[in-house]
């Protein structure tokens, strides 16, 4: 696969990541582990280098997966994970809030660092801004995990462009990851703009709509109330659904030309945006993966790439990506 360099930082990943939340729960019941080792083993010999993660996920559950499964690829792939979350460490569970005091931070990396088994994070992202946490603390304490060689590179998530642009003023941010597909696009109002300019890359997560934008999802999907998270997402209720189907036949219908799926249409669609946009979609099966990473080999004309924006401006997208409560937490 070809390689991409997240912004002028030097980190050099495969154009397609994984995202790896979903293998410890999150959308269902929580998968096989053994399956879950399994997959991301072939994501490599796939041509896959990198890799996410984060401590909220499960919480900590996440890490070990991976730390595991990757185990025999040490200083062959790129691990990013976050921190940021308020975490008891003894029940494993969420407290409900963010967390970024410098001295909370400087705790939790050595928790990652051992389920992950590395000696350091190749990408560290604040998963969500504290508003309670001055921005240049967090980067300062980020940069001092840098100089004590237990991070290598500093990210953010879901931060606004005047956050970013204060902490990269302490620390060089390298990548910035958030929402962003051809549901999602707010990014481009401000962040991506201030990301070119600082030379920061940017890594679109759920780049796939959280499964929408294959195809495979209509009216009448329904969601587990109790495992699944797109069942507390008023954009995946029955009418939104319904009123967003146009987005997936705008793709559907330059993918029938080119031979691919929807799916492949939106990765490709947002790898053309920049050369260091990494999107990294998530996946619990293989012929998933293989499509995901078959996306990569799609080129899109100039001639389709105005065809899906012309199509799109005359689309206006139904229903919040995130309930009340969970947008809230955003920084956009």
């Amino acid at each position: 696969m070809d390689k991409r360099t997240l912004g002028t930082s030097g980190l050099e990943v495969s154009a397609i990541g994984l995202g790896c939340m979903s293998m410890t729960g999150g959308y269902s019941d929580r998968p096989d582990r053994r399956e879950m080792i399994s997959l991301i083993r072939t994501a490599v010999e796939r041509g896959v280098t990198f890799f996410d993660t984060a401590e909220i996920y499960g919480p900590y559950a996440n890490e070990e997966l991976v730390g595991e499964a990757l185990a025999p690829y040490r200083g062959k792939v790129v691990i990013a994970t976050k921190f940021g979350w308020d975490i008891d460490p003894i029940e494993r569970k969420p407290g409900g809030g963010v967390d970024s005091r410098p001295e909370v931070i400087k705790r939790v990396v050595e928790g990652s660092l051992e389920r992950l088994g590395v000696e350091a994070i190749d990408l560290y992202y604040q998963h969500r801004v504290d508003p309670e946490v001055p921005i240049e603390d967090v980067a300062g304490a980020v940069k001092e995990l840098i100089e004590a060689g237990k991070v290598k590179h500093f990210g953010m998530s879901e931060a606004a462009a005047g956050t970013i642009r204060r902490a990269h003023a302490v620390q060089p941010v390298t990548a910035v990851q958030s929402e962003y597909s051809l549901w999602w696009r707010r990014p481009e109002r401000e962040v991506l703009a201030a990301c070119e300019e600082l030379g920061i890359g940017f890594v679109p997560y759920s780049p796939l709509g959280k499964g929408f934008l294959t195809g495979t999802i209509t009216a009448a999907t329904t969601f587990d109330a109790g495992n699944d998270i797109r069942s507390t997402i008023p954009r995946f209720a029955p009418e939104a659904l319904r009123h967003n189907e146009a987005v997936v036949g705008l793709l559907a219908g330059i993918a029938q030309r080119k031979g691919v799926t929807p799916g492949q249409i939106a990765l490709a669609w947002l790898l053309a945006r920049k050369p260091w946009i990494v999107p990294i979609p998530g996946t619990r099966k293989l012929h998933r993966l293989e499509e995901n990473i078959g996306s990569a080999d799609v080129e899109l004309t100039a001639g389709e790439l105005a065809e899906i924006e012309e199509a799109a401006s005359k689309i206006e997208v139904a229903g919040g990506r995130y309930n009340e409560a969970a947008e809230r937490m955003t920084n956009l």
